[in-house]
């Protein structure tokens, strides 16, 4: 639970409350928690996290408040699990005829025991809207990450994972990662400030001296320390910033080419439609088209 609970924390939007059938509970890892509040009444927009429980416990038969997890689900609370949490999910129902993953070791168990489920393998995490399952402990951490990046933008979840010194992982399900925490792996604080100003600047193109005046250090310097931190150029990381806003932008139809290539930078709409098709393989037009169809 401290993973996800670190991410909801440092996100500074969520306020924190520890809720048990129980005032003390007493980790697998030996830490005891104590005077956790009892179950609130259920509300709408609640997010619920039922953490993980050691797999032993399984056979001895846990406590869960299967009733209270059904009328949070039911008051529109949005519940998501850390590993073995999805056991307690499914027992309260809320798994049947979703797709769910729990720790590897247990998605044989978790199929068996709850044949309504459709438990996936090999994923990370299976948001299922109203109901998110997450692997394992890091992968809860993953999870969250996701939750705050839909819930309040790829910026801020950006923000938390540096501060975490974490890169958000994406399950297979996913097509692709965010490029707000693309190449954010490293810790050199002058490149983050330049990225930074890449990402929330996307109109604008910056020439390598102002880039280099936002590092603190000289033009030449910049291209060799970027490039070794992020193993893209500054140009390249721009680029696809600018590629991505594009296509954020292109999913609403009342929005020109020509305009869309205006807000993010590039010098005209046929630069944008160049450079998006090399980019992700397919023409503006057909990338249109294939929203719609799936709208």
């Amino acid at each position: 639970m401290a993973g996800p609970v670190q991410v909801l924390s440092e996100a500074g939007r969520y306020q924190l409350r520890y809720c048990s059938t129980q005032p003390r509970v007493r980790s697998a890892q030996g830490l005891t928690l104590s005077q956790l509040s009892p179950l609130p009444e259920p509300r709408g927009g609640d997010l619920v996290l039922v953490p993980g429980f050691f797999s032993g416990a399984l056979d001895r038969g846990v406590p869960i408040p299967i009733r209270w997890l059904r009328r949070a689900h039911e008051s529109g609370a949005r519940i998501v699990s850390v590993c073995t949490g999805a056991f307690a999910l499914a027992r309260a129902g809320l798994l049947d005829g979703r797709r769910c993953t729990t720790h590897w070791k247990l998605t044989e168990r978790l199929q068996r025991e709850h044949p309504k489920a459709h438990v996936l393998e090999n994923r990370l995490f299976v948001d299922e809207g109203a109901v998110v399952t997450s692997a394992g402990v890091a992968s809860g951490i993953d999870m969250a990450l996701a939750l705050v990046e839909a819930e309040h933008g790829p910026l801020l979840a950006a923000e938390v994972a540096r501060e975490m010194v974490v890169y958000l992982r994406r399950g297979a399900e996913q097509e692709q990662g965010s490029i707000y925490l693309d190449h954010r792996t490293h810790l050199h604080p002058g490149v983050h400030r330049v990225q930074d100003f890449i990402v929330q600047n996307p109109q604008e193109r910056a020439s390598a001296a102002q880039l280099a005046r936002i590092a603190a250090m000289s033009p030449r310097n910049l291209a060799r320390v970027f490039r070794r931190a992020t193993g893209v150029t500054p140009k390249q990381f721009s680029a696809k910033v600018k590629l991505q806003v594009a296509r954020d932008l292109l999913d609403d139809p009342q929005r020109s080419v020509e305009g869309i290539a205006e807000s993010c930078g590039f010098e005209d709409a046929r630069q944008l439609r160049r450079l998006f098709r090399q980019h992700f393989g397919a023409s503006i037009r057909e990338f249109r088209n294939s929203q719609r169809s799936a709208s």
